[in-house]
């Protein structure tokens, strides 16, 4: 309320000056300026919490001086931080109706009427009107980060694909990353159609566009697994270590059963020591521990993951060094492993495993568009102590 308050006073000012000026050059009878009248009226309704009547007050009084526009402007804009939408609306409507606004001011007032709608939801006016404010080349980048905004929320991802190649020509940021995870939705859309041929080609789009695009080869994988290609899949897995290889933990389990249909487990195992001296994780810990353990039993399994684990901490990593001594204790000592087991996992249990870089959020499940953030390709595997 303050607020409204204090952004109100040049309205006041400005009226007094103007009638000052007036009252100097014709002479008035002594009667009240009306102008104060119904701007301390809309005040009161401003203290009394009667924000309708304000604004119908406030818009009476635009009519009568040019010089309050940018202010009402700016109570357009308050009411629709304070998430008043309707009364930001009908003032910038209003404004833009009014033949004394100047080229620039008319210009801000649609921008500010077009965030007003997409404020409410009301997608399609605030899509008309930033268009609109882009052909005519004004307020053009602001406009276009409106419109991706949009076209993100109605999941068009072609209109969005163009908006961002536009919005990568008028400033010079790269949105490469972004238009790849663009084409990524439209392969998963395709998917849903069972149209898996046109979802390949805009995955290899994507992978084209962003040669680090982990999400495409995560899915081209798959697909080739899909059609019994694991020679492919392969491929795509491997490919991933150096796009990212803070993503290698997605690749793990499913490589194992790629090779194993090829019947090229050494070649898995190779791959697995190749990682873990250039890129320790503890999921390539836990699958190497699982072949020590075929091929030379418990004890050197277990001597393998402790040693892992005073070079990089893990509870991951001590979770499953706690599974292989259970294996081959007994009695008291068992009872007291399980113990500890019991606390690791809950401990694990409460810990996730993803987390976006830009806000923090975190989560269990991989996303490639954070949820609280609203960015591409900031949720990650978390590293440290919890990491896979």
């Amino acid at each position: 309320m303050i607020e409204l308050l204090l952004l109100l006073l040049p309205v006041a000012s400005v009226s007094g000056w103007c009638m000052g000026r007036k009252s100097q050059q014709v002479p008035l009878p002594p009667t009240k300026n009306p102008f104060h009248r119904d701007y301390f009226l809309g005040l009161n309704y401003l203290i009394n919490e009667q924000p309708d009547k304000a604004v119908d007050v406030f818009i009476k009084l635009l009519a009568v001086d040019r010089d309050t526009i940018d202010t009402h402007l700016a109570l357009g804009s308050l009411f629709r931080r304070r998430g008043e939408v309707d009364k930001a609306i009908r003032i910038h409507q209003n404004l833009i109706t009014r033949p004394q606004l100047e080229h620039a001011q008319r210009t801000q007032a649609l921008h500010e009427l077009a965030q007003d709608y997409l404020r409410a939801g009301v997608l399609d006016q605030a899509e008309r009107l930033f268009l609109e404010l882009v052909n005519k080349n004004q307020e053009v980048i602001s406009s276009l980060r409106y419109l991706l905004n949009i076209y993100q929320q109605q999941k068009d991802w072609q209109q969005a694909i163009k908006i961002a190649c536009s919005l990568q020509e008028q400033t010079s940021e790269s949105m490469l990353s972004t238009i790849a995870h663009y084409y990524c939705e439209l392969a998963d859309q395709e998917r849903l159609n069972n149209d898996l041929e046109t979802a390949q080609q805009y995955l290899c789009k994507a992978l084209k566009i962003d040669k680090k695009c982990v999400r495409a080869s995560l899915a081209l994988a798959e697909y080739a697994i899909t059609l019994g290609d694991y020679a492919t899949g392969v491929s795509y897995y491997k490919n991933i270590a150096d796009q990212d290889p803070d993503f290698l933990s997605e690749t793990i389990v499913p490589l194992r059963f790629c090779y194993e249909k090829l019947q090229q487990e050494d070649e898995y195992i190779n791959y697995l020591w190749l990682h873990l001296n250039k890129n320790p994780r503890t999921s390539i810990v836990v699958a190497i521990s699982e072949h020590i353990k075929k091929q030379q039993g418990n004890r050197f399994a277990i001597n393998f993951i402790a040693d892992q684990i005073r070079k990089t901490p893990s509870l991951r990593g001590l979770d499953r060094l706690i599974e292989l001594y259970l294996t081959i204790s007994e009695g008291d000592t068992k009872d007291k492993l399980l113990l500890l087991k019991d606390l690791v996992t809950t401990l694990l249990a409460d810990k996730p495993t993803y987390r976006c870089n830009n806000c923090g959020f975190s989560t269990f499940n991989l996303y490639w568009y954070c949820p609280g953030c609203k960015h591409w390709s900031t949720v990650r595997p978390i590293p440290g102590v919890v990491s896979f």
